[in-house]
């Protein structure tokens, strides 16, 4: 990527940067991961800061703020989407052929996905200390976030007055996940922000319009790449059916491997866990015989 130009990669969900994370940029050759990072070092390297007329007490308030959405929000959403993954799918319209990348029927991949995605997110969940809680807890939890977030906003059109600042790009990245759900799937934080913090569902339509006057066709098309122009589809002699079948297949048994693994690793898990205690236990039978 140069001073001019960006490419996004449709990763099919299966990059990942050397960290582990998504999303993550390569800029000139140099990997740079979490959002966080990625908007300093942009901000630095092109001299972009979006908080550069903000005083220190706001950019205080800002950094709270930030780390109240990425390191408490974002995860009392992923506890709902990892609890109600059929849900989720269905509210974001998401569509795993093309997400994925594969040619398997839909509801192999929901199955698939739902067992996987399910699993690992609430393992994640229960990993960061949220997971403990019973689900209408961290929904409070959720909504006091929501509150806060409402109150600092109050009647101004963006977090600091008339422009838009670091903290409404994080907070509109969060937001947007709420908001935009399907209203037939019911979840309690959408209700919430509707009814209680309508100066948050106006914030998120402000961002929407000002950054993304092309949303209704990126949603519909989900095109990555929309300023690069497409070239022409190749034609080929073999025969589609074969070619769809064969990568059927494929795609299967990757993701059979995939449950595999999941399952290699989380009895390895399980096994280390009785021989880390017996281990424990004979330390303390020596210790107490000297």
């Amino acid at each position: 990527m140069d001073n001019n130009s960006f490419t996004n990669i449709d990763h099919k969900l299966k990059l990942r940067s050397k960290k582990g994370q998504l999303p993550f940029v390569e800029v000139n050759g140099e990997e740079i991961a979490d959002s966080t990072i990625i908007m300093q070092e942009l901000a630095t390297r092109y001299d972009k800061d979006l908080d550069a007329a903000l005083s220190q007490e706001q950019r205080n308030i800002a950094h709270a703020m930030i780390s109240m959405l990425e390191n408490h929000l974002v995860w009392v959403v992923l506890s709902w989407r990892s609890k109600n993954t059929e849900q989720m799918l269905k509210g974001y319209k998401i569509n795993l052929q093309h997400a994925l990348g594969s040619r398997l029927p839909n509801a192999l991949l929901n199955f698939f996905f739902k067992f996987q995605f399910s699993r690992k997110g609430a393992k994640k969940v229960k990993a960061q200390g949220l997971g403990v809680h019973k689900p209408e807890e961290i929904e409070e939890f959720g909504r006091k976030d929501l509150k806060v977030l409402s109150e600092l906003l109050a009647d101004k059109p963006f977090f600091f007055g008339d422009e838009p600042t670091t903290l409404d790009c994080v907070a509109f990245s969060v937001l947007a996940q709420i908001h935009f759900i399907l209203d037939e799937v019911k979840y309690g934080l959408k209700e919430f922000m509707q009814e209680n913090c309508p100066n948050l569902v106006g914030h998120v339509s402000r961002i929407k319009e000002r950054c993304f006057p092309d949303w209704e066709d990126i949603c519909a098309k989900l095109d990555l790449n929309a300023h690069i122009p497409k070239p022409e589809p190749e034609t080929k002699e073999n025969k589609e059916g074969a070619d769809t079948e064969k990568t059927a297949e494929q795609d299967k048994n990757e993701s059979e491997k995939e449950l595999e693994k999941d399952n290699s690793n989380e009895k390895s898990e399980k096994k280390e866990e009785p021989e880390k205690v017996v281990e424990e236990n004979k330390e303390k039978e020596e210790a107490a015989a000297k």
